[in-house]
C-alpha cells in the first residue's frame, strides 16, 4: 500500500454506523486504538473494542450491486495463509494473510479479502473483534520447490 501518505478507509463498527476518513498507514495503529481523520476534519481515536474492521477502499461510495464476497468458495490462487475469522457478532470472513512473521501486527491482522478487485483492497481486523481465528491452508509454501519443465536440447 505504498504511494501516498494517507489512505481512504471505511471503519466498520459493531454497534454504530461506519466512519469514513483517511489514515496514515505507517501510524494509524496506536496503543489506544485506531487513529482516523474523518471526512468532517476531526481526528478520532477509536478503541479496538468498538472496531470491527478497517477497510482500505478505492472509493467511499462503492457502486451498488452484488454484496461483498466474504468467503473464498475455492482455494485462493495468491500466496499466503488462508485464514477464516469469526467476529464477536458471529459473522465469518476469509482472507489471505502474509506468510511472514515480520508482518504480524500486535493489535490485529491485515488481510487481502476474497475479492481484491472489489472496493475493499485490504482489511485490518483488530484482535479484540474476533472470537475465532483459524489458518485453513498455507498457499505457495517456500519449503516446497516449484516444478520446472525440462527444456528440450
Amino acid at each position: 500500500m505504498g504511494g501516498s501518505t494517507s489512505k481512504k478507509v471505511v471503519i466498520q463498527r459493531f454497534d454504530r454506523e461506519s466512519i469514513r476518513g483517511v489514515v496514515n498507514p505507517a501510524s494509524y495503529l496506536r496503543a489506544e486504538g485506531v487513529e482516523v481523520l474523518t471526512q468532517s476534519g476531526s481526528l478520532m481515536t477509536l478503541p479496538y473494542g468498538e472496531v470491527k474492521a478497517v477497510c482500505f477502499v478505492r472509493d467511499y461510495e462503492a457502486t451498488p450491486g452484488a454484496p461483498e464476497k466474504r468467503l473464498f468458495h475455492a482455494r485462493p490462487k495468491m500466496e499466503g495463509l488462508w485464514v477464516r475469522m469469526r467476529f464477536q457478532d458471529g459473522e465469518l470472513m476469509d482472507g489471505l494473510l502474509a506468510n511472514s512473521l515480520l508482518e504480524i501486527q500486535p493489535f490485529g491482522f491485515t488481510v487481502v479479502p476474497p475479492n481484491p478487485s472489489s472496493n475493499n483492497q485490504r482489511i485490518f481486523v483488530p484482535r479484540a473483534a474476533l472470537r475465532d481465528f483459524h489458518v485453513l491452508a498455507v498457499i505457495g509454501s517456500p519449503l516446497r520447490p516449484r516444478r520446472t519443465t525440462a527444456k528440450a536440447a
